[in-house]
């Protein structure tokens, strides 16, 4: 898209139906910071959930419809929808009528993605969004003034004026956004710099993953590939030029040094080395675990390729202090009990989380709700196997049936057979339908020094469970 078209789809105004989305929220906040007029509906808004998120959005300029199709009132309008909207939608039926042009998100964050001068995605499985805030991070830091999009809160850019920061708004010519492989849209972007964090099991199969990772490098001028990752790092010779990094592999350009890693319950710190210009940094993160310090390296990577300053970046992670909902502690009672609100929905992201625990003394409670009926179809017995694996005997699997809120979706398979197949593997799991009842039962078992864990993703609704059960909580 040429800067003039851009230009002309900027002046359009656009609906946004589920504006409140962790992919949708973020886009709308961009363009209205371009200037363009926004506007939408969210079945969340309509149900009352989330009062605060909804709020800060009106705040935004950004006007607010209940999901009936009252928004949608001139052809000019542009329908953001994602294609799982059904067309019995009220605003997709009205945008019909008038004639309006639909644009999926990934369509219309493309545009604006491929008409910037600097390029950086941040692909992969797991990690995108902690990668995707490091990255923004050490541009700010540099002085890029880069443009972020994100589909989790940045810590290290929220403020009074800016509750939700999952974007930011720059004018220094850099865009910096996560691209999905989920639904295929990643074939849409033409990055500068795609990053490659991993290549696992997650919406697709590993055959399709290859191909859309592949060709994803290959559309690029400069790849940063994951060397520790085998699926990742037999897709490198895709790209026509290639950064590698890694904690364990010898060869790769950024790497560890070894023996120099040191693990807390909140952070990990390391020696990081650029192989290739003979320099190494030391390198203290706020942030804990193994992925973690994997996913500073792939910043850095990230950072090299637009030409930011090796140990400058370095210094500047130590700054960076995490997203919301990834290993986010969100306070300790008064004997003793760690709350943690994390994202981990899919069997890589499940296993970081808890490895990471499992790296420290105390028993581990992990609460569970899955994101979706299907995803259960298509991981649940991987999910089953990493519960098994990843916990001790001590420790406590709790989980509900999966988020819902509405729509046709095949429910046969649920919250029970999870359990059924965590049970399976060797691990014993409790399973209650309602989050509400697992909420009671965690507050029974609790004891002093236990960290409890809530896991899942696509509700914002999570964060005030775990806050509500910390408050119960001895």
């Amino acid at each position: 898209m040429s800067v003039t078209d851009l230009s002309a789809l900027l002046a359009r105004p656009f609906f946004f139906c589920g504006i409140g989305g962790s992919g949708m929220l973020p886009l709308a906040c961009i363009l209205r910071g371009r200037g363009a007029a926004i506007a939408g509906s969210d079945r969340s808004y309509d149900q009352g959930r989330s009062p605060e998120k909804f709020a800060w959005i009106a705040d935004q300029g950004i006007r607010l419809y209940e999901q009936d199709g009252s928004g949608i009132t001139s052809a000019d309008q542009i329908l953001v929808a994602s294609a799982a909207i059904e067309d019995s939608v009220p605003e997709v039926r009205r945008a019909k009528e008038l004639g309006c042009q639909r644009m999926s998100r990934a369509e219309l964050l493309s545009a604006l993605f491929n008409g910037a001068d600097t390029r950086i995605a941040i692909g992969g499985t797991s990690g995108k969004s902690t990668v995707t805030g490091m990255t923004g991070w050490l541009l700010t830091q540099a002085g890029r003034d880069p443009t972020i999009m994100n589909g989790a809160v940045m810590k290290n850019f929220r403020s009074d004026d800016a509750l939700f920061a999952s974007a930011r708004v720059g004018s220094g010519g850099a865009f910096v956004s996560e691209v999905d492989e989920s639904d295929g849209s990643i074939a849409l972007y033409r990055p500068g710099v795609a990053v490659l964090l991993n290549v696992t099991l997650d919406h697709k199969s590993m055959d399709e993953l290859r191909v859309l990772f592949g060709d994803y490098l290959a559309a690029s001028e400069c790849a940063v590939v994951n060397a520790d990752d085998a699926e990742a790092l037999a897709l490198a010779d895709r790209a026509r030029d290639a950064i590698t990094y890694g904690i364990d592999a010898p060869d790769a350009r950024i790497g560890v040094a070894g023996g120099s890693i040191r693990e807390s319950a909140t952070g990990i710190a390391a020696t990081v080395l650029d192989r290739a210009n003979g320099r190494e940094a030391a390198l203290t993160l706020q942030v804990p675990g193994r992925h973690n310090l994997s996913n500073a390296l792939a910043a850095l990577g990230a950072a090299m390729a637009v030409g930011v300053d090796f140990g400058a970046s370095v210094d500047a992670l130590g700054g960076f202090t995490g997203l919301a909902r990834r290993f986010d502690i969100a306070g300790t009672s008064a004997s003793g009990i760690t709350m943690i609100d994390d994202f981990g929905h899919n069997p890589d992201k499940v296993r970081a989380t808890l490895r990471t625990l499992r790296a420290h003394d105390g028993r581990v409670i992990a609460f569970f709700q899955p994101h979706g009926f299907g995803p259960i179809r298509q991981m649940g017995r991987e999910l089953a196997q990493v519960f098994a694996e990843e916990l001790n005997d001590e420790d406590r699997v709790i989980l509900c049936d999966p988020a819902y809120f509405g729509g046709t979706v095949d429910r046969s398979i649920g919250g029970a057979d999870l359990a059924q197949w965590i049970r399976d593997a060797g691990k014993d799991a409790e399973y209650f339908p309602l989050r509400e009842t697992c909420g009671d039962r965690i507050a029974e078992i609790a004891r002093g020094g236990d960290r409890i864990v809530v896991m899942g993703a696509r509700d914002d609704t999570l964060s005030s469970f775990a806050r509500a059960l910390l408050d119960r909580l001895p």
